[in-house]
C-alpha cells in the first residue's frame, strides 16, 4: 500500500524498497488481519422451475451528482430472471429491509426461498427473525 502511494507521487520503488524506506523513517506498517468466517452449512442451489419460488436480494451502491451515497436494494426473481423491485434509499436498516418483502408479498405472494449474501443487513437480527416468523429460508 505504501509503495503504491510512493509510485503515484513519482518515486520508482517496488514493494520491498517502500517497506524499507518506511522502516528507516521509524514508522510501522499495520498489517490487517483477515477476519475468519466460520464455515457454514453448504446447500446446493436449487433451480427454480416456476416464478416466485426463489428471490435473490442484494445491495447496489451509487452516488448522486452532489456526492451523496445512494443504496439500492435489488430483489430479483430467479426463475423468470426479472427485477421484482429496486428500492433506492440513503440508508436501509434491517427493519426497512424486512418491510420490503412484506409489501411485495402483498401483491405477488412471498417466495419459498430468499437468497442473500452474508452482509450485515441481510444476516442481522431483524431479517433473521422476519424469516423465522414467515417460515422462509435462505
Amino acid at each position: 500500500m505504501i509503495y503504491q502511494k510512493l509510485r503515484r507521487s513519482g518515486w520508482a520503488v517496488n514493494h520491498g524498497r517502500g517497506e524499507r524506506l518506511y522502516a528507516l523513517a521509524g514508522l510501522q506498517v499495520r498489517r490487517r488481519k483477515r477476519k475468519k468466517v466460520p464455515p457454514a452449512e453448504r446447500q446446493p442451489l436449487l433451480r427454480p422451475l416456476a416464478a416466485n419460488e426463489v428471490w435473490s436480494m442484494d445491495f447496489v451502491f451509487d452516488r448522486s451528482a452532489e456526492g451523496r451515497v445512494i443504496k439500492c436494494l435489488t430483489i430479483v426473481g430467479d426463475a423468470p430472471h426479472e427485477a421484482v423491485a429496486v428500492i433506492p434509499e440513503g440508508a436501509i436498516s434491517g427493519e426497512v429491509l424486512t418491510r420490503q418483502p412484506d409489501r411485495l408479498g402483498f401483491w405477488r405472494g412471498l417466495p419459498r426461498i430468499i437468497r442473500t449474501d452474508n452482509g450485515k443487513a441481510c444476516c442481522g437480527r431483524a431479517m433473521l427473525s422476519w424469516a423465522h416468523r414467515r417460515g422462509r429460508r435462505g
